[in-house]
């Protein structure tokens, strides 16, 4: 069963060309989501479309996904990344899709230089490939590939403190044309997957729309504290990596705590497939 909502914001805005690149927040689901778009995957890609339009000098797109983990913040600086297939198990198709978008390297010089400035030592990783979590929902969201693409790892044993500092280092991106974007889950509990099409368990749907309220408030020190506060937190999350992207994009948004929302569907009863720009409210 899906919870989606209807795509918002889709007219284009009266906002200048300037006006800072909203930021976004998807949860890029199973490998499959990349060949089984449901709900989700046409959202992204409307979406995908507004901001072409809405933003024609789009720069480049700076991610990150809890499948590049480093001890320390690495960003990716390579000019041609491959498409890693970084999962086993799936159908033969699924690993022949390829993602060959250019990397950036003076875009990623720009988010090197940034996080350092901020404090954080920052290495580049010339070598680093796309890893599913990043070139799945791209697909949906610029099918075309043409757009750069710059990854940045999860440091390992950062909380959502330290996740959200690094997107505020990067905030200055947006008002250059980067579109800076979090990759995450909005629940990911595997050990309740079971397969097949069942309906939305309740604690998925409590906690998911708990975020959701705190960001229409713009309630940032809820979210921070999301573990102690949220409905079903540690049953949602066992762990916290396909979490803390979000506070990478909340770091990116500053301000712009308004969460318009393109998805809200859920797949396999237990993960939330919650998708949503970060930007000024109307």
């Amino acid at each position: 069963m899906s919870t989606s909502a209807p795509v918002a914001g889709l007219v284009p805005s009266t906002a200048p060309i300037t006006a800072p690149v909203p930021v976004l927040y998807v949860s890029h689901g199973a490998p499959l989501f990349a060949v089984d778009a449901g709900e989700t995957g046409p959202a992204l890609t409307r979406w995908g479309q507004y901001l072409r339009a809405q933003f024609p000098a789009l720069r480049g797109v700076v991610v990150m996904s809890p499948h590049w983990m480093a001890r320390t913040p690495q960003v990716m600086t390579g000019p041609h990344p491959a498409t890693w297939h970084d999962f086993g198990g799936f159908p033969p198709a699924l690993y022949q899709l390829q993602y060959p978008a250019p990397g950036a390297p003076a875009l990623a010089q720009e988010v090197l230089t940034m996080l350092q400035a901020a404090g954080l030592a920052a290495q580049g990783d010339a070598q680093r490939p796309f890893d599913h979590g990043a070139w799945v929902p791209l697909m949906h969201l610029f099918p075309e590939a043409d757009l750069s693409v710059v990854q940045v790892a999860l440091p390992m044993g950062a909380g959502p403190a330290e996740v959200f500092a690094m997107g505020a280092a990067l905030r200055g991106l947006r008002s250059q044309g980067v579109l800076v974007m979090g990759s995450g889950s909005m629940t990911h509990n595997l050990a309740e997957f079971f397969g097949g099409a069942r309906e939305p368990a309740p604690y998925v749907l409590e906690f998911s729309r708990w975020i959701e309220s705190a960001l229409q408030r713009g309630d940032l020190n809820a979210l921070l504290n999301y573990r102690s506060l949220a409905p079903h937190a540690e049953r949602a999350h066992p762990t916290e990596d396909h979490f803390l992207p979000l506070f990478f994009a909340l770091g990116a948004a500053g301000d712009d705590l308004h969460a318009n929302y393109l998805s809200r569907e859920v797949v396999y009863s237990m993960l939330a497939m919650d998708a949503f720009a970060l930007q000024p409210a109307a």
